[in-house]
């Protein structure tokens, strides 16, 4: 087994983390905050006073960070220290530009690399089911397999360097505007009488069935257990959609492609996170979606 440098232990890395150490792997970890140092070691993580520290023998050297900028700044920390023919493996969520500028630099120092963010959500980091979408060399994607394999249920190549981030945003984008459009189905639904289980019936089983539908449903009781039902604690957290969908709205605009539903969906988003006191989960727009009438 080998050691593994981790550096980022929040709600999405402490469980992957954890994951590793169970699969045999010597995990060094990092993050800013003392509370998930502590948790980390409950975890039988090794926790490291520093990013360098954790990435400075590590044959593999994982970030799961809040954003491009952090990213490139932690880069900047380890590139240094972290032995030469390592492979980094990034699954944070960022910009394109920024997962290519983490390529440049992984490259310019020697070592191997893939940007790789993940699908799933928390529960999908507990239980090992990621999705990776995942960009960079043929023969870095193939060094990564096994490490993936622990995390995840499916590794998707995606091309080159940022395609994996591009495939992310792209993806969210998506899953943005069908959790609206779910939303407010239902929503008319219920100013319809219908019964939602009915309703979930047809959609799920119909022209309208999507996954916001099917595995996601935002009505608590209706299809498989979701946030739904536990008042809609995040799984995957309305900021993140934001943020996400925010991501999407730089690239179309770098690309120059018009995206008026995904802009659409950004614009609801931000409204609903607006008048909502704590960062529920996204599929919890149903709820605001209800509460609005037809001027």
């Amino acid at each position: 087994m080998s050691t593994i440098g981790f550096i980022g232990l929040g709600n999405m890395g402490l469980p992957m983390a954890t994951n590793l150490v169970k699969a045999g792997h010597e995990v060094l970890g990092f993050d800013m905050s003392p509370e998930v140092l502590e948790a980390a070691k409950e975890a039988s993580i090794i926790t490291c006073a520093t990013a360098a520290d954790a990435a400075s023998e590590a044959e593999t050297t994982i970030t799961m960070l809040p954003n491009g900028e952090i990213l490139l700044s932690v880069m900047a920390e380890i590139t240094s220290v972290t032995p030469k023919g390592a492979l980094l493996i990034d699954c944070s969520t960022v910009d394109v530009e920024s997962a290519k500028t983490f390529h440049a630099q992984a490259a310019t120092a020697g070592l191997g690399s893939i940007d790789c963010p993940v699908s799933g959500g928390i529960g999908g980091a507990t239980a090992g089911t990621l999705t990776f979408m995942i960009g960079g060399s043929e023969a870095d994607c193939k060094r990564a397999e096994p490490i993936l394999d622990i995390l995840g249920g499916r590794q998707v190549r995606c091309g080159e360097s940022g395609a994996g981030q591009a495939a992310k945003i792209c993806n969210n984008m998506l899953l943005a505007t069908t959790m609206v459009g779910v939303g407010e189905a239902f929503s008319l639904g219920k100013k319809l009488d219908l019964d939602p289980q009915a309703l979930y019936d047809v959609m799920s089983t119909s022209s309208g069935s999507c996954w916001s539908i099917n595995t996601y449903c935002p009505v608590a009781g209706v299809g498989p257990t979701t946030p739904a039902d536990n008042d809609f604690k995040p799984g995957f957290a309305s900021s993140l959609m934001i943020k996400d969908a925010s991501l999407a709205q730089v690239a179309a605009d770098s690309a120059g492609q018009a995206t008026p539903m995904g802009s659409r969906a950004l614009e609801l988003y931000k409204e609903f996170a607006a008048q909502s006191e704590e960062d529920v989960d996204f599929s919890g727009i149903i709820t605001w979606l209800e509460d609005l009438n037809r001027g």
